[in-house]
């Protein structure tokens, strides 16, 4: 019989307050920041998590975050180049993009949301059609990451009135290869190609006018360009010397407080200010002045002038009153750019900023006092709100900017080091450098944050009442709970505290340490306040016994029965004492690398073992045997622990043992093992850095791990059966596809994609323009099911065809009983061409183009002969048109070149053009009532307005309620 094991699977992943790896948005009240592959909206100011955007199977890390004008629709880029369009309403996918092969690096919006443009690290810019949720056409011409894109609306002279094609309109991209490009999107070129700095660019921001320009660069520079509106108009024309007209020329560049790398620049939506990032830790804000502003201060500068000129003449001393008449001049010159952008204040964060966001919509009250909020995400998984207060006229007064809102309690600063749980798997305590925090198990809150050093391992002390902590230091912290408070502080080693671990009889605790020794405490107890002797009794260690060994000790573990005592060394051996006399009792070598963790099967017959060199090994303790040595992960193996038996088990009932242990890797794998069989019953992926720590329900039902990504993940046991065989042939098959759709993408890799041989691919070779088509494992299933769905569809027509055939012959075939429907068909109970529709009407709009390429030429002539039938019927019409000409734009040459295509496009024409005549008489019908409605009702309520008859009392009633605050209900 083949044996069964019971499935795995992620259910829940908290401690993510706001990841490094995307930036962030903020519209006032809520934040919408990166958590690893998921969206988190908070509510900053009641630091309340309102929701998580994620997908169920997508393990892709957010790289990219961008808000639509239609404020309800954000867009998301991911890691594996995909991208989704998030409803923040529904919170649910809208439509998935699939078109770049590598990390989405830029993300804009259009002016009305209905396009969108993402840049990727593959160099690539490929433009949306929101609405239509298809690619419109993919631009290529940068040779590194693009950083930065900006939509150009277009001046009305340069649309020409015949225009059918997409909306116009330009677009600015900035790139790590130093240049700026301004893109026509109606032409689909590359108007001008700027080398805007000597280094990468990595920032980018156009003002509201749409008339000025800033770049910030890798050395710290941030230049200013201006945008010539005229010559974009009138196109690209040469001027009098023969030279092409330009339409970006550099003004200014501006002078920033610090050297560094200028990674955002960003204007506020209304408010006059410019925000600038070009240190670790700090944004600078610089506020704009208006030209009265400015005109006012060049009247100042030039009186002060005219006075130091005239002193100076009035003493007679003539170079002194060059420079003075020099200065006069100067001040009497044009507005520069800097005149306008003056530095106001520096915004410092508690921590490294990753990203910052203005505040799109300001409460009534920061509006009345003009204060502007803006929210800072750190590297260090917390979030920070800051107001930028009014300029006040006063010049004693220095604007400082205030910290107004933090959020950083739902996560650790730090890499989550040590897991440990409760006896009862109610309390989670995860142990990080500088804070110890208490988890519900069951709502996942955060309920207390202590303080604490660099914590390495940590254990919950018999009665769950406290938890026990080492650290780098060599000191045992012992916290208490339910007070959140540091109990007692015991200076235990003179070196890191590697293990600790608490004997099975809850009487004793053992830890090993980093200065050779591994040292024996006893718990005594105490009152925790001596002025109340019926208060809680709290525990306390007393020293008893110290073990010294020849290496640094960097594991310790007591059997489950009490009786041994294993102590893993820095020199990679295992050594095994009797833990009453601490006689020495076996020596487990064979690791080529130190052990680092290591856990003892509940009936003390295995030790597993994992170690630095990948390698777990699994021994038995009653003659120190190595039973197997397993190659377990691409990485050091961190930490080791076998399954506590599952109390729903009814195996476990009979007494029945089981010696299923866990691994985890810096490999960012979890995996799960058969320790009698050697085998690996499952893998899970789903952390994006390396797992450090690891611990085991105490009932079985679940494991959780905690992660240099700083997220804490709980992987729950499920009841559905998985078997081995299954389990390896579902990860061949994914590896065979995920292969298929690498060879069809692989075709035209551009230079700079980072594909083997892609440098040898000569730059003129390939197209500036070209088509957005990417194939996923979705759009090869796609276009597997359209397939099927036309051979089963064929197959049955062909057949009643023949029955039809024979009856009309006459004879005995007049008598044979028609041949059954296909089951499938049956079962639907629709027509063959109707079940063609029914499928490919499933298929996602964003996958459909993909899908359709997958189709060899003789399915696509089997499809044709369907859409007819659809565009006579009028089923689903605009499907059909799409379907229809992009197989057209396809495969032209091969339709051209075969006669056969000549009998099913005839009809096809001919009913399509009906078919849509209608269609457009009907919308006109429909627009013309609209609008008949509309002046109507414009009519109405100016009928109204001068019918109604108004005295002074009633004009007076009217002002009074206007003034009074109404309160509006608004339901979505």
């Amino acid at each position: 019989m083949v044996q069964s094991y019971l499935k795995h699977g992620p259910t829940e992943a908290f401690g993510i307050v706001a990841s490094a790896s995307s930036n962030s948005c903020y519209d006032g009240k809520l934040a919408y920041v990166p958590a690893l592959e998921d969206i988190l909206v908070w509510d900053v100011k009641k630091g309340q998590m309102l929701a998580m955007w994620h997908e169920s199977g997508h393990r892709a890390e957010v790289t990219c975050l961008a808000r639509s004008p239609q404020k309800d629709t954000f867009a998301v880029g991911y890691a594996d180049g995909s991208i989704r369009l998030w409803s923040a309403s529904a919170g649910s996918v809208i439509a998935t993009f699939n078109g770049h092969k590598k990390a989405i690096a830029a993300l804009a919006f259009d002016q009305v949301g209905a396009r969108l443009a993402s840049g990727s690290q593959d160099t690539d810019i490929i433009l949306w059609d929101v609405v239509a949720e298809a690619g419109m056409f993919r631009l290529r011409g940068h040779r590194d990451q693009i950083t930065a894109i900006q939509f150009i609306s277009a001046a009305s002279a340069s649309v020409p009135s015949a225009s059918t094609s997409t909306a116009p309109g330009f677009l600015l991209t900035s790139a790590k290869d130093t240049f700026l490009k301004l893109w026509d999107l109606f032409t689909q070129h590359c108007l001008q190609t700027v080398v805007a700095h000597r280094s990468e660019i990595w920032s980018l921001a156009v003002d509201s006018e749409q008339k000025l320009i800033f770049t910030g660069s890798g050395e710290g520079e941030m230049k200013a360009w201006r945008l010539d509106h005229e010559a974009l108009a009138t196109g690209l024309l040469e001027t009098e010397n023969g030279e092409v007209a330009k339409m970006i020329y550099l003004t200014a560049t501006l002078p920033l407080s610090s050297k560094r790398r200028v990674s955002q620049i960003t204007f506020h939506p209304t408010h006059p200010y410019l925000a600038v990032q070009s240190h670790d830790r700090s944004i600078e804000i610089f506020r704009i002045r208006t030209e009265e502003e400015v005109r006012k201060k060049q009247a100042r500068r030039k009186k002060r002038a005219k006075e130091k000129k005239e002193q100076t003449k009035g003493k007679g001393g003539n170079t002194t009153g060059l420079d003075a008449t020099e200065e006069y001049e100067a001040v009497d010159s044009e507005l520069t750019i800097p005149d306008f952008f003056t530095p106001y204040l520096v915004v410092r964060a508690s921590g490294k900023i990753r990203s910052f966001d203005f505040a799109d919509e300001e409460s009534s009250s920061a509006i009345a006092k003009g204060v502007v909020s803006i929210l800072a995400a750190l590297a260090n998984n917390a979030l920070e709100v800051y107001t930028v207060p009014q300029p006040s006229k006063s010049k004693s007064d220095v604007p400082e900017a205030m910290r107004s809102l933090s959020l950083d309690l739902p996560g650790h600063r730090a890499d989550v080091r040590s897991l440990c749980l409760s006896s009862d798997d109610v309390l989670l305590a995860s142990a990080a450098s500088g804070s110890l925090k208490i988890w519900n198990m069951k709502t996942l809150a955060c309920i207390r944050t202590m303080e604490c050093g660099y914590a390495i391992c940590s254990a919950f002390l018999p009665g769950d009442r406290q938890v026990a902590v080492g650290t780098k230091t060599g000191e045992i912290l012992l916290y208490d709970v339910a007070s959140a408070s540091l109990v007692e502080t015991v200076k235990a080693h003179t070196a890191t505290v590697w293990s600790l671990h608490v004997r099975a009889d809850g009487q004793a605790l053992v830890t090993g340490s980093a200065d050779k020794d591994v040292k024996f405490w006893e718990f005594e107890q105490k009152p925790a306040d001596s002025a109340n002797p019926h208060s809680a009794r709290l525990l306390s260690l007393a020293h008893i016994r110290t073990l010294k060994m020849t290496e640094d000790v960097l594991s310790v573990r007591y059997s489950p029965n009490g009786k041994l005592l294993a102590v893993a060394l820095l020199d990679s051996t295992v050594k095994v004492f009797y833990q009453d006399s601490l006689k020495f009792f076996l020596s487990l070598y064979g690791h080529k690398l130190p052990v680092l963790s290591m856990d003892i099967s509940l009936d003390s017959k295995l030790i597993v073992t994992c170690s630095s060199d990948k390698n777990v090994k699994i021994w038995g303790l009653d003659f120190g045997d190595c039973h197997k040595s397993i190659f377990a992960h691409d990485e050091s193996v961190m930490q080791v622990a076998f399954e506590q038996n599952d109390t729903r088990d009814s195996l476990n009932n009979t007494g029945k043992q089981t010696h299923y242990f866990w691994t985890v890797g810096k490999d960012k794998m979890l995996k799960y093992w058969d320790g009698d069989k050697f085998e690996l019953i499952q893998k899970l992926d789903g952390h994006h850095g390396e797992v450090w720590a690891l611990a085991v329900s105490h009932h079985g039902k679940f494991v959780v791990t905690g992660s240099h990504d700083k997220s804490i993940r709980v992987w729950e046991k499920l009841d559905e059966p998985l078997f081995l065989e299954e389990e390896r042939e579902r990860e061949m098959e994914q590896l065979y596809e995920a292969g298929i759709a690498d060879a069809f993408n692989r075709e035209d890799a551009p230079i700079g994609s980072g594909a083997p041989d892609a440098e040898d691919v000569p730059a003129g070779s390939l197209a500036e323009a070209t088509a957005v088509s990417k194939q996923t494992t979705e759009t090869l299933m796609a276009g597997e099911k359209i397939m099927e769905a036309l051979d089963l569809a064929d197959s049955e027509i062909v057949t009643f065809r023949e029955y039809e055939e024979a009856k009309a012959k006459g004879g005995l075939s007049e008598q044979v009983a028609p041949p059954p429907r296909n089951q499938v068909l049956a079962a639907y109970d629709l027509s063959p061409e109707e079940y063609v529709l029914h499928v490919v009407q499933r298929i996602s709009g964003t996958a459909l183009y993909d899908a359709l390429l997958v189709l060899p030429f003789g399915k696509v002539v089997s499809l044709m002969q369907y859409l007819n039938h659809w565009v006579q019927r009028e089923w689903n019409l605009i499907l059909a048109s799409r379907i229809i000409f992009f197989l057209l734009k396809t495969h032209h040459h091969q339709i051209v070149a075969n006669r056969v295509m000549r009998t099913a496009l005839i009809p096809l024409r001919k009913h399509l053009r009906e078919a849509l005549r209608r269609q457009k008489d009907t919308l006109s019908y429909n627009l013309a009532a609209l609008k008949y409605i509309k002046r109507q009702s414009d009519a109405q309520l100016t009928a109204e307005f001068y019918e109604e008859e108004l005295d002074e009392e009633k004009v007076r009633e009217r002002i009074a309620e206007g003034k009074k605050r109404k309160r509006v209900r608004i339901e979505a």
